[in-house]
């Protein structure tokens, strides 16, 4: 699948995600944020919990082997939880390390 970021751009929303029932997984996605300027999200976690929620409901599974086709490519392994929230493990690749310093503000 070869994605026209301009297209992708003009619909609604931050991002759009493609999926498929998988063969060697559950399902496979692909992730696009061109309005956040990141063409292809190489694994999303956060498109994750859309993507289990609808294959857990097609599927009938509450646990979901994810696979993300990008040109990096990782595996997700999903659970969804009693209190309905989405559990999501694989391997991670750390892209940064940064700090975060909040300053009080004076306000006389």
């Amino acid at each position: 699948m070869k994605s026209d970021q301009s297209k992708l751009a003009g619909l609604p929303g931050r991002g759009q995600n493609v999926t498929a029932k998988g063969k060697d997984a559950d399902c496979v996605s692909r992730s696009f944020f061109p309005k956040l300027l990141v063409a292809e999200d190489p694994v999303c976690g956060s498109a994750h919990c859309q993507i289990v929620d609808y294959w857990s409901k097609e599927l009938g599974k509450t646990g979901i082997h994810a696979y993300q086709a990008s040109k990096r490519g990782g595996h997700l392994y999903c659970g969804i939880r009693e209190n309905g929230r989405i559990a999501i493990s694989g391997e991670a690749t750390l892209v940064a390390v940064s700090e975060i310093v909040v300053k009080a503000v004076d306000h006389e």
